[in-house]
């Protein structure tokens, strides 16, 4: 089953070539992410920003997932503070608990931009996915990540961050998937 999404997350990322953004790669000690980054302008005023990623941890545990999220900024004249929406489908499997799961949550996120010679920005983000968007086997879903962005070109950022993601799964007990500062990388061309 993982196997088949995974081909469909690639095949879709392959067909999004001409809308093409970015690559996003996060490091951490027991923990790597990478992920594909594209736009649509179809969505709303500032469009959408789309996310295809994996995830590997050192317990041989995976993760492939998709994200939309729509960002933009608030009425007014305050460009510092950006809002976004969105959602995220992840399927993961976890290698010490024995377990295939997955989840579709509600996502959003708050940025603030020190605008400088170098900006730098803060952010705070949140998913989560209660018992009836969670399935095979997973109860719930829940994420939360807070990062400082540093601006070092117009196309490339740089960031350190700290996340938590973890699964309740329906017979009782959780697993945490990450719960590790990080650092990153965002390219965008």
């Amino acid at each position: 089953m993982l196997k088949k999404i995974a081909l469909a997350i690639a095949l879709l990322t392959l067909s999004t070539q001409g809308n093409a953004r970015g690559f996003d790669v996060k490091l951490a000690s027991e923990m790597a992410e990478f992920t594909y980054l594209t736009e649509s302008s179809t969505f709303g005023y500032g469009g959408a920003d789309f996310g295809f990623g994996i995830l590997f941890t050192e317990d041989s545990d995976y993760q492939v997932n998709g994200k939309l999220m729509i960002s933009g900024n608030p009425a007014g004249n305050n460009k510092s503070f950006q809002f976004g929406v969105g959602g995220k489908l992840m399927f993961v499997k976890l290698d010490a608990a024995d377990e295939e799961v997955g989840a579709l949550a509600l996502a959003g996120q708050v940025r603030y931009i020190i605008p400088s010679s170098m900006p730098v920005a803060f952010r705070i983000g949140a998913a989560y996915a209660p018992s009836i968007t969670s399935f095979s086997g997973a109860d719930a879903y829940g994420e939360y990540e807070f990062a400082i962005e540093l601006e070092v070109t117009p196309s490339a950022q740089a960031y350190v961050g700290y996340r938590k993601m973890q699964y309740d799964f329906e017979g009782g007990g959780e697993f945490e998937l990450d719960d590790s500062v990080h650092v990153g990388i965002k390219f965008e061309f």
